[in-house]
């Protein structure tokens, strides 16, 4: 069996119910399945978004707020528990766990890219499943990634992935916006982003997370073009990552440039 390392990335929508609140039993699917790849021998490291949205649901909000000042406080709200959950899910299945919070600054220089490299090392080696997010506390417009997706693609190429998995509320790469055309259909394979492709992409995605398929498309732009297969796929059922691994088609796969 060749070993794997692979990054999978989760979105606020796949973790939360429509009311902002964490979706616990989706957590723990997610927890069991990571943890089960782990067993087999695999190495992954979680990019998870999810914070804000918790901070929503645990101060009692009905929306997330706008203004940057109230987005940074419910991220270190939402983000201890966020992370008290998940430490405690993957505890029970054998499994320790390590927080990464980072801005983009820490992957722009070559002395903080390499520090961070050797701690995911480090982290790896011990076993532990990294748990990463941006640093939403703290960033500003000039150090900040501005969504998951495209933190998850820094973070395959800074740890030298295999994969990126990203889990969303969509089953794949549409030819269309399956939302208002019946007709659209998930794109099984994309050997390269063409002006076609990136045609598709377009806008935001729910109103619980940042990313839409413009920012899934520069994921798989900016980790093709670094070596890394990426998949995007539902995370509803986090199961089918087994599926995935075996060699099954889920969703769409983007194929990495040969060099």
């Amino acid at each position: 069996m060749q070993k794997l390392r692979i990054v999978i990335k989760v979105g606020t929508s796949t973790l939360t119910h429509s009311s902002g609140k964490l979706n616990l039993e989706r957590v723990e699917k997610l927890v069991r399945v990571i943890s089960n790849i782990r067993n087999i021998g695999h190495e992954v490291i979680l990019v998870s978004s999810g914070a804000i949205g918790a901070g929503v649901g645990k101060v009692g909000l009905e929306e997330k707020p706008d203004s940057v000042r109230e987005k940074q406080a419910l991220a270190a709200i939402g983000q201890a528990t966020l992370v008290s959950i998940y430490d405690k899910f993957f505890k029970e299945y054998g499994y320790n766990t390590g927080q990464v919070l980072l801005t983009k600054f820490i992957l722009d220089e070559e002395t903080r890219y390499n520090s961070a490299r050797r701690a995911f090392e480090a982290m790896l080696g011990y076993g532990v499943v990294p748990i990463v997010n941006e640093n939403d506390v703290i960033s500003t417009y000039e150090i900040e990634f501005g969504d998951n997706d495209t933190l998850s693609a820094y973070v395959a190429e800074l740890v030298k992935a295999d994969l990126l998995i990203i889990l969303s509320d969509i089953d794949g790469f549409y030819d269309g916006d399956p939302r208002t055309d019946i007709n659209a259909s998930v794109i099984p394979v994309v050997s390269s982003i063409t002006d076609e492709i990136k045609s598709f992409a377009g806008s935001a995605g729910s109103s619980r997370g940042t990313g839409g398929m413009k920012t899934k498309l520069k994921a798989a732009s900016f980790v093709n073009d670094h070596g890394i297969d990426m998949i995007l796929m539902n995370g509803s059922c986090p199961e089918n990552i087994y599926r995935v691994l075996e060699g099954q088609r889920i969703g769409t796969l983007f194929l990495h440039k040969q060099r």
